[in-house]
C-alpha cells in the first residue's frame, strides 16, 4: 500500500488536507507525522503550513525535518500548500529575511500596501477568497481541471521564481503573480486545494496518482 506523509511541524490545519486526501484516495495511506524517519519512509510528502515563516523554518530546523525534506527533494512526489510554497523558495522577506529550502531559485515577496496597489485599484491585504489559477504548462496535474479554474487563497506573500520555466500556474491580484511552482518531482501552490471543492479535490486526487514526471 502506498503512503502519503503529511509532515507536522505544529503550523496549519493537517487534519483538513488530511480528510481530503483521504477522501480521494485510492488505496493510499494518508498519515501524519513529525518524525523525520518514519516520513522518509513514505512514498510521497505533503508539506503544509500557515503563518509565518520565520517559526516555521525555526520548527523544521528543531524537528530536524528540514533536512529530510531536502533529502527526498529529488526523490518522490513532494506537494508544498499554501506556506509550503514559499518555505521551498530559496528566501524569504518575511519575518526579517529568512533562508528557505531552496527547492525553487528565487524569493518571496510581500504584496503591496491596498494603497499602493500597482494599478492603482486599492486591495485587501492578506488576499483571501477565491481567485483564479490560469495554467501556464501541460502537465499530468492539471488533468480533468479547466483552464482558470477557481481556488482558495489567504496569504499576504507570494513567490517570486527565478526562472520562468518552473511556473506552471499564476493568478491576477492587482499584479499577475505565480500560484504553482513545478520542478522534476516537487510541486507546489500558494492556494489551499482542501478548501478548493471540486478542483482542489482533483488536484489531490492527481498528485496521488502523480509519478514525479513532467
Amino acid at each position: 500500500m502506498a503512503t502519503v506523509g503529511i509532515i507536522d511541524y505544529g503550523m496549519g490545519n493537517l487534519h483538513s488536507i488530511a480528510k481530503a486526501l483521504q477522501y480521494v484516495a485510492d488505496d493510499e495511506n494518508i498519515e501524519i507525522s513529525y518524525d523525520p524517519d518514519a516520513l522518509s519512509h513514505m512514498d510521497r510528502l505533503v508539506l503544509p503550513g500557515v503563518g509565518a515563516i520565520g517559526h516555521c523554518m525555526d520548527e523544521l530546523k528543531r524537528l530536524e525535518l528540514d533536512q529530510m525534506i531536502k533529502e527526498h527533494m529529488g526523490s518522490k512526489p513532494l506537494m508544498g500548500v499554501c506556506l509550503g510554497i514559499e518555505v521551498l523558495m530559496a528566501y524569504s522577506a518575511e519575518s526579517g529575511g529568512v533562508e528557505g529550502l531552496g527547492a525553487f531559485p528565487g524569493e518571496v515577496v510581500r504584496f503591496a500596501d491596498p494603497d499602493k496597489q500597482p494599478d492603482g485599484v486599492r486591495r485587501k491585504i492578506p488576499h483571501m477568497g477565491w481567485n483564479q489559477v490560469r495554467h501556464e504548462r501541460n502537465h499530468p496535474l492539471w488533468k480533468d481541471i479547466a483552464p482558470s479554474s477557481w481556488f482558495y487563497f489567504v496569504h499576504s506573500y507570494y513567490v517570486a521564481p527565478e526562472d520562468e520555466r518552473h511556473v506552471a500556474g499564476t493568478t491576477e491580484y492587482g499584479l499577475r503573480f505565480t500560484s504553482v511552482l513545478l520542478r522534476n518531482n516537487v510541486f507546489a501552490v500558494q492556494f489551499h486545494p482542501e478548501k478548493s471543492q471540486s478542483a482542489g479535490l482533483q488536484l489531490l486526487a492527481n498528485f496521488l496518482e502523480w509519478d514525479g514526471q513532467a
